[in-house]
């Protein structure tokens, strides 16, 4: 790229001012190697812009720079939290802290400037997972709450996520009210404490033990039928992605009575996941230790969770003998989950109330369809567990509704099956998931068996899900170019060599969906094709729905891999 001399004059300038603010010696460090190392186009990328807050919260690559996330960004961002939050009475924040590179200091630099401007805040003593952030939250009764964490993403990414009182990441009106303050703090804006000033005065304080046993007690009261897990001998391979599900998904097993073994290389807290090329259990790569580990012990089902433990990844065995394990989708760990919830549900009473089951709308729409046939509602909403939380957050604020939360799910592996937490949950949901699997094994039926049954009964369904990165200075231009083309296209127009049949942009009006940037085209042929930019990363993201009946199973998986490099070759 062409630096030109105004451009280098300009960057400088906020390098320099960038060091002076800086309180991390290896961040500081860094800008001024890359200073004296004359690497212009480096510079330019660290300052050409600033991180801003986003959706809710801002996430980069971990470096020193405006265009990264460091100490002094994190420090920026909460000072503007801290701005909104006093505009309450009394305002507090309770601050969780995953197992990536810095997620510590991040978490420790911005209870500091919440309580230096006079936030009561609590902050863990040891990594702990989004979940029971969000339950800490509630339970704790505090305004707002903060996950450092960059979820599944590479290595060298951290992230930095706002939650509000009633357990789910930030929505209108705070969001935006938070963005504003918080990307327009300047350096000498930002106030600072002492952490043992501010420990003696009481307004900083680490989360009480009783909020863990508070919530471990919450997910075994949750449990529909204990019975089944407490009778059962079962054996479950579970890997945590050298993150924060160690602790709690092994607690809770181990409290249920189940024989859970651990992948050792993968047991410890690691920023760096040196075992796998993304610590996410959608991956196959991500799950094969705890695959081999499930054919060595010959689990009955194998569990994975990503470092902050909101993501639940599955295996089940393909054969009676367990030497074979199938990695389940995020569709059909849905489909399965939501079935069994649904039935349960009706089995043992409702209490005179409808259960709602609320799906992000790049989840399957089978989810939809055994709702509907179980007496339930099923609400689509946009992508992000903060609306599925919005839904929950309606009830609560409603005594008298006639319905009640049972289960929230998206596709990217996020499933949450408690009402005391308002964002994805792999611990509780790991308990459900073994609930399940024992309440069938005790009909003699395996989880792939019940699989097959919703199949036959609903028809057969499967997606695709893809995405292209744009990164750098011009990724986000591309992005709003590749955009601003599909929403260009009309109804008889061709894509991938299908005819449009209809367009939805999220953008319009009158969709039924608050505004967004997603673009929903139907085809004559049947397919459907949902496309979004990430809110989180540089990329777009496809989703293709294929449907068939009962019958149309075989034809659909006979031409699955033409149908897939149609699409991924066109777009």
């Amino acid at each position: 790229m062409d630096i030109s001399e105004s451009m280098r004059k300009e960057v400088l300038e906020k390098a320099e001012a960038y060091i002076k603010s800086e309180k991390n010696e290896a961040f500081r460090a860094e800008v001024e190697n890359v200073i004296s190392a004359g690497n212009w186009e480096d510079l330019y990328d660290r300052f050409y812009t600033s991180l801003a807050f986003g959706t809710a919260g801002m996430r980069g690559v971990i470096g020193g720079g405006t265009n990264r996330i460091n100490t002094f960004m994190v420090r920026k961002v909460t000072q503007g939290l801290a701005d909104y939050l006093n505009k309450n009475d009394n305002p507090s924040c309770v601050i969780a802290y995953d197992s990536r590179n810095y997620s510590y200091e991040f978490a420790h630099s911005a209870a500091l400037v919440l309580a230096a401007n006079g936030v009561r805040t609590y902050l863990y003593d040891t990594l702990h997972p989004v979940p029971m952030l969000s339950f800490a939250l509630r339970h704790l009764k505090t305004t707002s709450g903060i996950v450092v964490t960059a979820s599944h993403n590479p290595s060298k990414y951290n992230g930095y996520k706002v939650y509000w009182s009633d357990g789910g990441q930030v929505t209108p009106p705070h969001d935006i009210e938070i963005a504003k303050l918080a990307n327009n703090v300047k350096a000498e804006d930002i106030k600072d404490g002492i952490e043992e000033e501010l420990r003696a005065k009481g307004i900083l304080s680490s989360v009480p033990s009783e909020v863990d046993e508070a919530y471990y007690a919450m997910v075994k009261a949750s449990l529909r039928r204990p019975e089944v897990i407490e009778s059962a001998s079962i054996k479950v391979a579970y890997t945590p992605l050298h993150g924060t599900g160690n602790v709690p998904v092994r607690t809770m097993l181990k409290d249920l009575g189940v024989d859970v073994e651990v992948v050792k290389e993968q047991e410890m807290p690691d920023g760096n996941f040196p075992t796998v090329k993304l610590p996410n259990p959608e991956s196959a790569e991500a799950m094969s230790r705890a695959i081999e580990l499930g054919k060595k012990i010959k689990a009955d089902i194998v569990l994975g969770t990503d470092p902050d433990a909101d993501r639940l990844g599955i295996a089940i065995p393909k054969n009676s003998e367990k030497s074979e394990y199938q990695l389940l989708t995020g569709n059909q760990i849905a489909t399965l989950l939501a079935d069994y919830l649904l039935v349960t549900s009706l089995e043992m009473g409702r209490g005179g109330k409808t259960p709602l089951v609320v799906k992000s709308l790049v989840t399957t729409d089978l989810v939809k369809k055994i709702a509907e046939k179980n007496g339930a509602v099923c609400k689509d909403v946009l992508t992000g567990f903060k609306y599925i939380a919005e839904q929950m957050q309606m009830i609560d604020d409603n005594p008298s509704s006639d319905k009640y939360f049972l289960f929230g799910c998206e596709e990217s592996y996020g499933f949450l099956t408690v009402n005391d937490v308002h964002d994805k949950d792999a611990v509780s949901s790991s308990v459900a998931a073994v609930e399940m699997m024992c309440y069938y094994a005790s009909k003699g039926i395996s989880l792939q068996q019940r699989l097959d049954a919703i199949y036959a009964s609903y028809g057969y369904s499967t997606e695709v899900v893809f995405s292209r990165d744009y990164e750098g200075a011009s990724g986000k231009e591309k992005m709003a170019s590749i955009m601003a083309s599909f929403r260009a296209m009309k109804k008889g127009d061709t894509l991938v060599g299908r005819t449009v049949e209809s367009i939805d942009d999220l953008l319009g009006a009158n969709t039924g969906f608050p505004k967004a940037d997603v673009i929903i085209i139907r085809f004559k042929s049947g397919e459907k094709l949902v496309i979004r930019p990430s809110g989180t990363e540089p990329k777009i993201k496809y989703y293709i729905f294929l449907t068939e009946g009962p019958d149309g199973r075989k034809a659909l998986e006979d031409r699955l891999d033409q149908i897939i490099s149609d699409f991924k070759s066109a777009l």
